[in-house]
């Protein structure tokens, strides 16, 4: 974890005038627990916006990693809920020790970060130059502010209120790693990974859709991670001398793909289709690579198999990175 993100708080600035003496003295109190949460179609927060409002949060929200996880309905709640700050020079957005309101993604603008050193003085550490996030650490963990955000150009910010982004946040963290447990559970070759290991693992899965048909791999690119099967079947092809292309296997839902490019280093040998409408989890290479060392050694053990099965084929050994 990177120090910016350590120190990632941050609060809603409304009118300074007041603001205090009404708002709540402590949210620690104010715990979001998702396993106690069953109403899905309960209260939504929404705050109305022109489609030119909406386009523009689109834009700045479609890099955030928190968001990068949320399916298209949560992204919709997300979209919603949140609403537009215009921000003066020389105002603090947050301020160091608060407690954390809100969740802010910039549009446009400059903010410096303030951290108090041993003696209690500001000591700047990072920069926002029009784009990034902050304020999300007080809101997840429930502690206060970390860092002081202060405005040094004119800006604009969308915020999103604590129980709000608590309950989209959370709940979908907890609702993705219940959703993929089962499928852990499932692959043997995850099977050596500790508990621990197997959360960190659901955590870092984005869910990918594919319709009947559509290309999720293509022979020849370079690899960018792997798959987990979660519904459907996925039908695995690779190039045959007069350039047709020739089935080779099929992957059910339990199976994955895509993992002997990473291993190799080379680019994908075979191409992968949707059979049917299909679910997919995805593993980005850099988290395949942080996540999944203790399953390495089964992996490349498995490339044997592959170079087996393409025999059987073609009727020679094949130079393969990945058939998968």
């Amino acid at each position: 974890m990177s120090l910016i993100s350590v120190i990632e708080p941050v609060d809603d600035k409304e009118p300074p005038v007041g603001r205090f003496a009404t708002r709540r003295k402590s949210v620690f109190a104010e715990t979001y627990n998702p396993e106690e949460d069953e109403e899905d179609d309960g209260f939504k927060m929404v705050h109305p916006k022109s489609d030119e409002q909406r386009q523009r949060l689109s834009e700045s929200v479609k890099n955030i990693l928190l968001f990068r996880a949320l399916d298209e309905e949560q992204m919709a709640d997300v979209l919603d809920a949140m609403f537009e700050k215009t921000i003066q020079p020389g105002e603090f957005i947050i301020r160091q020790g608060d407690d954390g309101d809100n969740f802010y993604v910039i549009e446009r603008g400059k903010f410096e970060v303030y951290v108090k050193d041993p003696t209690g003085v500001d000591s700047l550490i990072h920069t926002y130059d029009n784009r990034g996030a902050f304020g999300e650490l007080a809101l997840l963990y429930n502690m206060p502010r970390a860092a002081t955000v202060k405005a040094i150009t004119p800006g604009t910010l969308w915020a999103m209120d604590r129980q709000t982004f608590r309950r989209i946040l959370l709940k979908s963290a907890y609702k993705k790693r219940k959703m993929y447990e089962d499928l852990i559970n499932k692959v043997p070759m995850l099977k050596s990974l500790e508990s621990y290991e197997r959360m960190n693992l659901a955590d870092a899965l984005v869910p990918k859709q594919y319709s009947d048909g559509e290309q999720i791999i293509r022979q020849g690119d370079t690899a960018d991670g792997m798959y987990f099967v979660e519904d459907g079947i996925v039908r695995i092809t690779i190039l045959g001398e007069n350039g047709r292309e020739i089935e080779i296997n099929r992957v059910p839902a339990g199976g994955y793909l895509g993992e002997l490019a990473l291993v190799t280093h080379k680019p994908r040998a075979a191409s992968a289709y949707a059979v049917g409408d299909i679910k997919l989890a995805f593993l980005d290479v850099e988290a395949f690579e942080r996540l999944l060392g203790p399953c390495m050694e089964l992996m490349k053990r498995n490339i044997d198999d592959y170079e087996d099965q393409l025999v059987k084929i073609f009727g020679s050994k094949t130079n393969i990175s990945d058939i998968r």
